[in-house]
């Protein structure tokens, strides 16, 4: 029998745990990181009211000579490619990978390649299919990872 209460002894985690979605996050931003050619030094993601990924690129497009490249993930909207820009300047998209927002790694370093191979716009593939609710991207994250 679960306690609930003063005499439940610790919390367990919820579907929505931030700590554990955060966990599964890392995880998989860790293994994109690996297949795009960067160390896991150059990602962030967070798990706040927002849940978002950061990966600095280390090749650089054409289309923007002098200028680094990120990926970015969010929730809603899966991988892109952006123009790394200053913190008062919003991030310049170049591409977005549709499809689902937890792609397997190596469809992620395609897209990279296509996008650091281009020197015309990239576009979409299509949108990109959102998760309903943490819970849900926290196991199809750690589906990913098992998977991998």
């Amino acid at each position: 029998m679960l306690l609930s209460g003063p005499e439940r002894p610790m919390s367990l985690p919820t579907a929505d745990d931030p700590q554990v979605l955060r966990q599964a996050l890392a995880a998989y931003v860790r293994e994109v990181a690996a297949a795009v050619g960067v160390s896991v030094e150059c990602t962030s993601c967070e798990v706040t009211d927002t849940v978002t990924a950061y990966v600095a690129l280390s090749g650089r497009s054409p289309r923007f000579p002098g200028r680094d490249l990120m990926l970015l993930w969010t929730m809603r909207q899966g991988w892109s490619v952006a123009v790394e820009t200053t913190p008062a300047e919003s991030p310049q998209p170049v591409a977005q990978l549709g499809g689902d927002v937890t792609p397997a790694p190596e469809r992620v370093r395609r897209f990279v390649a296509d996008v650091l191979s281009s020197a015309e716009k990239a576009g979409s593939p299509g949108p990109a299919l959102a998760v309903s609710s943490h819970g849900d991207l926290r196991t199809r994250l750690e589906e990913r990872v098992r998977r991998a």
